[in-house]
This record gives C-alpha cells, structure tokens and sequence, in this order.
C-alpha cells in the first residue's frame, strides 16, 4: 500500500510552520506568487483526481509539471512516485521517493511509499527497514505495521506477519486491508475457524469488500459449503473480476499460499 504525501501545496508552502528546516532555507520558496500557488493547487487537485479515476499515467504527468514548477516540494515527488508504482514503473518510482527523502528525511511517507516498490521488486529486506524507519519516525503509523506484515509474509514469515497485521488493526480499528490481512493469515497458519469466524465479520461490515468475498468463497469451498461459497463467489467477481486470475491473487494481491490454493480449488473445481 502506497500513500499519499502532501496532496495540497497550500500545506506545504504557505504553512511556513510545516516547512521542514532544510526547505525553509531555499529562498525560492520566499518567491513564489499566489498566482503560481493557486496554479499548483489546481493541477494537484487534477491529479489527485486523474488517480482517483485510475489513470495513473495522467497523474503522473500532471505531478511531472508540479515538480518543473516545485522542485524542492518532497511531496510532489513522492505523489509521482505513487503514480509510477501504479505503472508498474519501479525503478523510476523509487528514484522519485529517493528524491522526497533528500528534500524531507523526517517525513515518513516517501519511506513508507519507497517500501511499496521495493515489496513490488520483491525486495522484502529492504522494503521492511524503509516500514522500519517509518515506526521509528512514527511508532503509530498503523500503514508501515500493515505493510512490514505484506513483506514478511512475502519472506514467509507468517507469525510475524500476523503480530504485524494485528497491530495495525489495533491501532486503527476501521483499518478493513489489516483486518483482512489478519484473517488471510490466520488461515495460512492453520487457524482456519479463526479465519473464517474473521471473514464472515468484515463481509458484513463491509459486504462491498471483494477481497473478502473471495476469500470466503475458497475457505467456504474447503470447508463442503458450496452453496455459501458460489453465492460468495458471484458477489466477489461482480465488483472485482480480477480474483478469477489466480497470478493476480498471488503476485499483485499476494495472498498467503494456502488461500491461493484454496482459490484454485474452487475455480477449479478441485
């Protein structure tokens, strides 16, 4: 998971207080005009709204020219940087969070973001001391516990994973992908009544969460519930087609191996 930096330029250069001290010495902050800022604001609202709309290749180029306009601005690197991972465009992304860092090194998001592409080029160690360094930065940062769960499953380290999951969820109650994750890796580690005591609450709190809906479809399939895991399945697949394709589940989603098999089974028919 990714996050967004600053998203509007007022926060940043007319909230001088926020200014970290190494900006606050760049006296081309000093001349930039309302005009120019008023401007920045309003293709920053466009690309916020380009990736809201999923076209990410838009809001980069809308990024692109905040950062010709706002070159010291971190956060307009590191929102272009999130355009880039979800180009699939890593190396590029995380030159980008590189650059956000040296203009913003206490800032926790860029780290945060860097550790996303990292964890997409399966860089897990590495992905997991940038979610560390945002836990030293921000010990409540319930996204970098979440995500350090993500790499640590992705190393196989499960229980970790698991312990991360739930500190997330207990920071953040309503965070719906922690507590996701929680159950995903519950059932991985055997508990598969936990896990499937952990679905059936977040589908219906959230009965619009296909990720949920999918995965209680393959532990239902498991269990001989057919007809609970088909109704389920239709649900699932009607708002996100793409838990059909078992490579998306395992290697852009990444659920836990033994959910992925599941899956399998079911679409399948195993």
């Amino acid at each position: 998971m990714i996050r967004l930096f600053v998203t509007l330029l007022t926060i940043l250069w007319l909230g001088f207080a926020t200014i970290p001290t190494a900006l606050a010495q760049d006296t081309s902050i000093l001349s930039i005009t309302e005009e120019q800022l008023q401007q920045g604001e309003e293709i920053a609202k466009k690309a916020i709204e380009a990736t809201e709309k999923g076209n990410f290749s838009q809001a980069e180029a809308y990024w692109s020219q905040l950062i010709e306009q706002f070159p010291s601005n971190p956060a307009v690197w590191s929102n272009r940087g999130n355009s880039r991972v979800s180009q699939n465009k890593l190396d590029e992304a995380i030159a980008d969070f590189n650059q956000a860092i040296t203009l913003a090194p206490n800032e926790p998001d860029p780290y945060l973001n860097r550790g996303a592409a990292l964890e997409g080029q399966g860089k897990y160690q590495e992905a997991i001391a940038d979610y560390n360094h945002v836990l030293e930065l921000d010990p409540h940062d319930a996204m970098a516990y979440n995500n350090r769960g993500n790499a640590e499953g992705g190393l196989g380290q499960w229980e970790k994973a698991l312990e991360d999951y739930q500190k997330a969820v207990e920071i953040q109650p309503n965070f719906a992908f922690a507590k996701a994750n929680v159950a995903l890796a519950s059932y991985q580690l055997g508990n598969t009544q936990e896990a499937l005591n952990q679905m059936r609450k977040i589908v219906r709190k959230y009965p619009m969460f296909p990720d949920m809906r999918a995965a209680l479809t393959a532990v239902l399939w498991e269990l001989g519930q057919q007809g609970e895991a088909e109704s389920n399945w239709v649900a699932a697949v009607g708002m996100d087609n793409r838990y059909q394709d078992l490579e998306w589940v395992s290697h852009i989603r990444r659920w836990p191996p033994e959910m992925v098999v599941a899956l399998d089974n079911f679409l399948n028919l195993k």
